[in-house]
């Protein structure tokens, strides 16, 4: 199968395999792709003058149809940096989803709480703070904080950082009074294995609090070897299994600035077996954790 192809590339990036396989394994009813972005369409949703990045459209029909392709039955859409803090087309894509998708928001800090009451109507359940230098100019912790004490009932924050920034995070991790997601882990190095150095500070930050879940995400990004990714599955795995209840899992797509390493996403949701390998932590991953964050409050 080939998914809808996005019209007049011209000189904007392609990230996302045209023709990504049907994978084996086969998830759960009422699975969740926790993490997954939109393009667009430019032409209805303009990038932000600040984007680091300029992608080629990959809207919602492109999204749903590799959701149903890949076997998932409801989406997490987070806003896309390359779309600033206007959050229009994530917004639209939750409209397009006919309630069978929810979204985590980029917003200025000094945000109305009108306009996240407005959000939240809209669909969004989280707020995302990017401390990713080479993706946003600046991440402002104080005004971060004083947002995260004003965001609408059962919101959590999602924190995207890499492994060498953690301590330097830790006071301000602390200091966040509602729940939090850590993408990607918090981007560690996997090639250590299970007890490296950035997996052993990372179950430290899990310690400090029990409402910290974490997307168990991006093989693709974290691991140089590429597929299968062994030695993804071989550092992730017993996180997963350690810290039951508080995992994610997402495909990631579009798959931002991976336009020379451009993953199968069928691939992707092949490791979902590896770190999950039961039933039970399958269902927990997919529907438990997601739903209780994004669905079911």
């Amino acid at each position: 199968m080939t998914l809808v192809q996005p019209q007049g590339d011209g000189e904007r990036i392609v990230s996302w395999h045209r023709s990504p396989s049907k994978p084996d394994f086969i998830p759960p009813p009422g699975a969740i792709d926790a993490h997954c972005h939109v393009f667009g369409p430019e032409a209805q949703f303009p990038f932000s003058a600040k984007a680091k990045y300029l992608p080629a459209d990959a809207g919602p029909d492109m999204l749903f149809a590799l959701r149903d392709r890949l076997g998932f039955s409801r989406n997490v859409v987070v806003q896309a940096s390359c779309h600033g803090t206007d959050n229009a087309a994530t917004l639209n894509a939750i409209t397009q989803s006919n309630g069978l998708a929810r979204g985590v928001a980029v917003v200025d800090p000094a945000i109305s709480a009108y306009d996240l009451d407005a959000l939240h109507d809209g669909g969004m359940r989280g707020v995302r703070f990017n401390f990713l230098k080479r993706l946003v100019d600046d991440a402002p912790k104080d005004a971060f904080l004083d947002l995260a004490g004003r965001l609408p009932k059962g919101w959590h924050v999602v924190v995207y950082f890499e492994a060498d920034i953690l301590d330097e995070l830790r006071p301000f991790l602390a200091s966040i009074p509602v729940p939090m997601v850590i993408d990607h882990m918090g981007r560690p190095d996997v090639t250590c294995g299970p007890d490296g150095p950035d997996m052993r500070a990372f179950r430290t930050l899990l310690d400090s609090r029990s409402d910290i879940y974490f997307k168990a995400t991006c093989p693709d990004r974290l691991d140089p070897g590429g597929p299968p990714w062994d030695a993804f599955a071989n550092a992730v795995a017993p996180l997963v299994a350690d810290y039951p209840g508080r995992t994610l899992w997402g495909t990631d797509w579009p798959h931002p600035n991976m336009q020379d390493a451009i993953p199968d996403d069928g691939a992707l949701v092949g490791m979902i077996p590896r770190i999950a390998p039961d039933v039970a932590s399958q269902r927990r991953l997919l529907v438990d954790v997601p739903a209780s964050l994004y669905f079911d409050r």
